[in-house]
């Protein structure tokens, strides 16, 4: 009963309640611990991207998952001091989508003290179109954020929901409304010389197209 009684759900669709909420959330962040907050695609589980026992509490919350989890971030600026250089197509696609459901897998700077699993020196990295999410990202920098559910299990479209699944692993759920639309973000590989589109979602391969008209689409290869 201790533990429950210290997982707090904030309604954040309650001027005050956002308030305390999201202060409540940076606070976790900042703390190591973890937090459930609302995406533009679906409820996402965050950690501090630079704490990796963080890191590996998000992965063992949600079941077990060895995959490196993506990093949110709260502004575009953010991403120039994560990689070591951004092509041109990745700053065109940015300059277009962000913030928005692209995720982009990027090389990130050789000197970033983090560990997210074994990405082989890429990130997956997005700016999500939330106001809350981005809040919250401002004040905490980039964070490691997987889908709030856990492995195997339907995604959570509320925080509610993600509760339910992730219950006291979490220290802090903002519960913002259920998703109005629950399509994952478009993945676009930019790490060689042609974009590649790993993953079709919310931003089809015509709309990446009109921006980078050379990328390849390798889904199912």
């Amino acid at each position: 009963m201790a533990d429950w009684l210290l997982v707090m759900l904030y309604d954040c669709r309650s001027p005050a309640d956002r308030d305390r909420g999201v202060a409540a959330a940076i606070e976790a962040v900042k703390n190591g611990e973890l937090v459930v907050l609302p995406t533009d695609t679906v409820y996402g589980i965050g950690a501090d991207a630079f704490t990796p026992y963080a890191v590996r509490a998000l992965s063992d919350a949600r079941g077990g998952s060895q995959q490196a989890p993506p990093v949110l971030i709260g502004s575009r600026h953010t991403l120039d001091g994560l990689v070591f250089s951004l092509p041109k197509a990745a700053r065109d696609l940015v300059e277009a989508f962000w913030p928005g459901a692209l995720t982009i897998v990027v090389e990130h700077s050789p000197s970033l003290a983090w560990d997210l699993g074994d990405a082989s020196g890429t990130v997956a990295v997005r700016m999500p179109l939330h106001p809350v999410a981005l809040e919250v990202l401002r004040e905490t920098g980039p964070m490691a954020v997987a889908a709030a559910n856990k492995v195997g299990q339907p995604a959570a479209l509320t925080a509610e929901e993600a509760r339910d699944q992730l219950s006291y692993s979490v220290r802090v759920y903002l519960e913002a409304g259920a998703c109005p639309d629950p399509v994952p973000s478009t993945i676009v590989d930019l790490t060689g010389e042609t974009p590649r589109l790993l993953r079709a979602g919310a931003i089809d391969l015509d709309q990446l197209r009109e921006v980078a008209p050379d990328i390849l689409d390798e889904r199912g290869a």
